[in-house]
């Protein structure tokens, strides 16, 4: 399994990807008409994991990957977050 940041058209997502390919985005860092914002995903309802009004996207991952949300997704698996960040597709 892979852990990496994912370039997208308004900033990252967190992905984790399995052996078989599939990728599941268990967190993200957007730049809207309103600010920065960033979400660590969960299984619960958790307000704090969600900020609006950053001053950067790299305030955005770093704030998304405090919470260590693969940990909740996918628990049991030793996962490391990959320095490289993946570039969008040029879809």
């Amino acid at each position: 399994m892979k852990l990496y940041w994912k370039e997208k058209k308004k900033g990252f997502d967190l992905i984790v990807e399995n052996d078989e390919s599939e990728t599941f985005s268990i967190g993200g860092v957007r730049e809207t008409k309103r600010g920065i914002e960033a979400l660590a995903k969960t299984t619960g309802y958790d307000p704090g994991r969600a900020i609006k009004g950053l001053q950067s996207l790299e305030e955005g991952r770093t704030f998304v990957e405090q919470f260590e949300p693969w940990k909740e997704f996918f628990p049991g698996e030793l996962l490391e977050l990959e320095s490289e960040i993946v570039p969008k597709n040029n879809e």
